[in-house]
């Protein structure tokens, strides 16, 4: 008996919802979509200013900033390393690997900036 004590009126406001959105079939779920979108989010995948390449470009600044820091943190443990050898390896191995890290990055830049461009037809789609 509580069961559908409970279930009529969620059956019944579910249709007052479906009738007040026959009334309003004029809007589109877009206008819903458009009228949530913040001032000046973009609204696109793929292009210039789009939201791909916004967070690629976060991504691949992120990484280079990460292996610019290492370089210098190797670069600093080579300087005060004192002629040990196993620090000088460390720091060595520390300076290869962001240098690599690097290399990695703007290898990832050209290939993401590829696949964008052949995506979307390569119209000023420069990340």
């Amino acid at each position: 008996m509580k069961k559908s004590f409970l279930l009529s009126p969620l059956v019944i406001a579910v249709f007052v919802v479906l009738i007040a959105s026959e009334s309003a079939s004029a809007l589109s779920i877009f206008d819903g979509i458009n009228s949530a979108r913040g001032a000046n989010v973009p609204s696109q995948l793929f292009g210039s200013g789009s939201i791909f390449t916004t967070v690629v470009n976060i991504l691949l600044f992120v990484v280079g900033a990460l292996s610019v820091i290492m370089l210098i943190i190797g670069g600093l443990r080579y300087a005060i390393s004192g002629g040990n050898s196993s620090a000088v390896t460390a720091a060595k191995n520390t300076i290869l690997y962001a240098i690599v890290g690097l290399v990695v990055a703007l290898l990832a830049y050209a290939a993401i900036n590829f696949v964008i461009n052949s995506f979307s037809g390569g119209v000023g789609t420069d990340i």
